[in-house]
């Protein structure tokens, strides 16, 4: 059972008693099923650049940090051949090296290119735009403010695009009432990718009430995938007594839809990793549930977690779908023919 939830964040509905049964005997439970959920583009991009990579160039073929925030993804990796390592220190002049979708500071791939060293950039491409951003308006003299999360590898890779001191992180509300810019009338603003979209605007509100010529983003930072996933939470968290998120602890995009569905009304709102983690005593109380996946999370996982409920239950699922995804990035170049 993953310890990430999120019941806390809203208040329980009145119980309406014990699960009817279905035809076979079995208690029957009706699922509601968000999409979209699960692998977008920038996340599929990325983990065909390591396949990719290793069907160019032959095993081993490394990547700094994890290639996406979910075990089951790094683990089919490393068997087809992809070593993971924490730092570009790691790996041997004489294989490829892959950077991973969170994006890196630019010390990375000068580190990389000073060695000569054959990489790839996995890079999401909404999050390079995200960079080009920060950069752009570090030209035109303005500081930056960054709504993220400490921490997290695409706060540090964006970060990393100027030197230090360009740059300020507001990751709070108290962060956006306090911060104290040295010139107040030449600020932009970018943000991480994978934030609650609620959240951000308050924060966004906050600093252009304090800052009201602050530059914004030409287009939102927070990614399509995000804020589709949160959508269709939102879509379907009122109707349900518990709603599962499939992702990893590590995922910020994962963890946002949990509490994203707390908010919108589930009476208990959790991450769980896969069916292998699921609380069967709160799936047992539960007669209506909800079920998404973060953007790292594979289709085979909510897959799993419905034949898992399938075992034990008489399931009705119900999708409920807010939008159609279309959006496909293309690979690197010199991927392209392999």
């Amino acid at each position: 059972m993953s310890g990430y939830t999120a019941s806390e964040m809203t208040p329980s509905k009145t119980s309406t008693g014990e699960s009817t049964l279905g035809a076979d005997g079995r208690a029957s439970k009706r699922v509601f099923l968000a999409a979209p959920r699960g692998f977008c583009a920038g996340v599929d991009r990325a983990i065909q650049i390591v396949e990719k990579s290793i069907e160019r160039y032959g095993a081993p073929v490394y990547v700094r940090h994890e290639i996406v925030h979910n075990r089951h993804v790094v683990d089919r990796l490393s068997g087809l051949g992809a070593v993971f390592v924490a730092e570009l220190s790691e790996c041997p002049d004489d294989r490829p090296v892959v950077f991973s979708a969170h994006g890196v500071p630019k010390s990375v791939p000068r580190a990389a290119e000073a060695r000569n060293l054959n990489f790839l950039d996995a890079t999401c491409p909404l999050v390079s735009k995200v960079h080009v951003e920060a950069e752009r308006h570090a030209k035109n003299g303005r500081h930056i403010l960054l709504i993220g999360h400490t921490g997290h590898p695409e706060v540090i890779g964006t970060m990393g695009q100027l030197p230090e001191g360009d740059i300020s992180l507001i990751e709070t509300e108290e962060d956006a009432r306090n911060f104290s810019p040295a010139d107040p009338e030449n600020l932009a603003l970018v943000t991480q990718t994978t934030l609650s979209v609620d959240d951000t605007a308050g924060l966004i509100a906050i600093l252009q009430e304090r800052f009201p010529s602050i530059a914004l983003p030409f287009k939102e930072d927070i990614c399509y995938a995000t804020t589709n996933r949160q959508a269709a939470v939102k879509a379907i968290a009122e109707r349900c007594d518990l709603l599962l998120v499939i992702g990893s602890q590590k995922s910020s995009n994962s963890k946002r839809l949990v509490e994203v569905g707390a908010k919108g009304g589930a009476d208990e709102s959790m991450l769980i990793s896969d069916a292998d983690s699921l609380d069967w005593d709160r799936v047992d109380a539960a007669k209506t549930i909800g079920l998404s996946a973060g953007a790292s999370a594979p289709e085979y996982l909510t897959n799993g977690v419905l034949a898992a409920l399938r075992s034990r239950y008489d399931v009705t699922v119900e999708e409920v779908e807010v939008v159609k995804e279309k959006v496909v990035f293309r690979l690197p170049r010199q991927l392209l023919s392999a």
